[in-house]
């Protein structure tokens, strides 16, 4: 059983007058969080696992909720037995009284103490999230995942319209099938698992639209090779759809969902081999679901705000998972997309390098080597990946003017286009504030590769002071600077 959510412990406070243990606040459970946490909780570090979740696991291991009384969880996915290691050393640690974990926690800011060094993670507590709580740590690791991009197109707003990991997680989560015909189209491997997945729950998969062509894999097989158990993996898909006769349109993409009330058909075209859109070759598939991904983008926002250096979308790291931020650490899908065992590896060696520098010892990464190699030879082959899968050239060009691009302030595309044509705007930043593109509940987080595709603006990070909305009345329960003002802690 995972602890409910409750404010900071009369232990925690000892801790942060510098008795007892070192302490260790894990942002995110998924594979790189769980990884940490047992790593660092193994050499003697006090960890707290702070996640929005329910359950540990993250998106790749999202488990039935208890309620559901699923009887075989693990026909919904693969690696079990990484799980079942994970999750047992987990309860492990938790009964030890090594590892809190903190479910149903929102973290929405991450603050650094310059003084001391020392850290403060606040949170928005439980499904309202109206209540504010915080942790206090000496280092953090942060194992914030990643987040879906999602490209517009005419009819993606239609009800019947999901991301292909919201598929998964209505799955893998719920149980549930989105729909009963469903089609699974963009780019990257997330599709083959998700097409798989609802044709063995019982979903008629009609298509499989995949953009890349053969041609792009064959062009990095080298590097692909590298990884024959990844490839292996990915022949296991490929075999279960065909037995499913689930059939496989390579090089096309979904240019349109139709439909009134909800999404009744999509149109597929074919791509030529410079990712445009082929003449005269669309066809319209009937279905109820469409389940489109384009690939992942990491999670910085936290890292952001405390001012950790960027490389391209991702948070940099050096070889012991640390950022240019004393006493942060960063693994998993934030510091660059690659999957759950890259992420494993990641926050196993965050975590000893975590254990180590606490103790006051200069750690030695022989201690880690192999997990090191696993790194490096999957970051490659994540690099080779982003490489073959990349979203079709010419996709901004299909989108029409009437588009509806910022689903939180409904600008179209033409109004985006309008901003950064006649009127000019060079960046995201001008475009949001000529359209509102970007304004709303989201801040951007899903239109902005959107709009800068269509633009040609860079898609640089925002600096926002917060990961997610919080209450005013969150906000104004805030100790001042001088540390007076209401206590969120509670009394001792």
């Amino acid at each position: 059983m995972t602890e409910p959510p409750h404010l900071a412990s009369a232990g925690e406070k000892q801790n942060r007058t510098g008795t007892g243990r070192p302490h260790l606040a894990v942002v995110g459970a998924g594979p790189a969080g769980l990884a940490g946490a047992l790593a660092a909780a193994a050499r003697g570090i006090r960890v707290t696992l702070v996640d929005a979740a329910g359950q540990a696991g993250g998106q790749f291991y999202r488990q039935p909720a208890p309620a559901l009384g699923a009887r075989r969880p693990q026909a919904l996915h693969h690696q079990w037995r990484t799980w079942v290691r994970l999750r047992d050393g987990l309860d492990r640690h938790r009964t030890s009284g090594r590892i809190t974990h903190r479910t149903d926690h929102h973290v929405w800011c991450v603050e650094r103490d310059c003084a001391s060094g020392r850290f403060r993670v606040h949170a928005l507590l439980g499904p309202a999230q109206e209540e504010g709580g915080t942790v206090d740590a000496d280092a953090v690791l942060l194992a914030t995942g990643g987040y879906e991009r999602v490209l517009p197109f005419p009819g993606w707003t239609l009800p019947g319209v999901v991301t292909a990991g919201g598929a998964q997680a209505m799955l893998k989560g719920g149980l549930v099938l989105p729909g009963r015909t469903a089609v699974v189209a963009g780019t990257g491997p997330l599709l083959l698992p998700v097409a798989t997945g609802l044709a063995a729950a019982g979903a008629r998969v009609a298509a499989l639209v995949e953009s890349a062509g053969p041609a792009a894999l064959l062009r990095r097989a080298p590097a692909l090779a590298a990884q024959p158990g990844k490839l292996a993996e990915g022949a296991g898909y490929a075999a279960r759809l065909l037995r499913h006769g689930v059939p496989a349109l390579v090089r096309h993409t979904v240019v349109a969902a139709h439909g009134t009330d909800r999404l009744e058909a999509v149109t597929v075209a074919a791509l030529d081999r410079t990712g445009q859109i082929r003449p005269g070759g669309t066809r319209r598939v009937p279905c109820d679901t469409l389940a489109v991904g384009h690939g992942m983008l990491p999670h910085t926002d936290l890292a952001e705000t405390l001012g950790c250096t960027l490389s391209g979308p991702a948070v940099r790291v050096d070889g012991e998972q640390r950022t240019d931020v004393p006493g942060v650490w960063a693994a998993g899908e934030a510091t660059g997309v690659g999957g759950a065992a890259l992420a494993l590896a990641e926050g196993h060696i965050a975590g000893r390098s975590v254990a180590a520098r606490l103790h006051g010892t200069v750690p030695d990464p022989g201690r880690w080597a192999a997990a090191a190699r696993t790194r490096d030879r999957l970051r490659k082959f994540a690099a080779a990946l982003d490489a073959v899968y990349a979203p079709p050239a010419g996709w901004a060009a299909g989108v029409t003017d009437d588009t509806v691009v910022c689903r939180c302030e409904e600008v179209t595309a033409g109004e985006v286009r309008v901003a950064a044509g006649p009127l000019g705007a060079g960046d995201l930043r001008t475009v949001k504030l000529l359209t509102r593109a970007g304004m709303g509940w989201c801040q951007g987080r899903m239109c902005a590769p959107a709009v800068a595709g269509l633009t040609g603006c860079p898609l640089t990070p925002g600096r926002r002071p917060f990961a997610r909305p919080v209450p005013l009345g969150v906000l104004a329960a805030l100790p001042d600077a001088d540390g007076t003002g209401p206590d969120r802690n509670g009394p001792d």
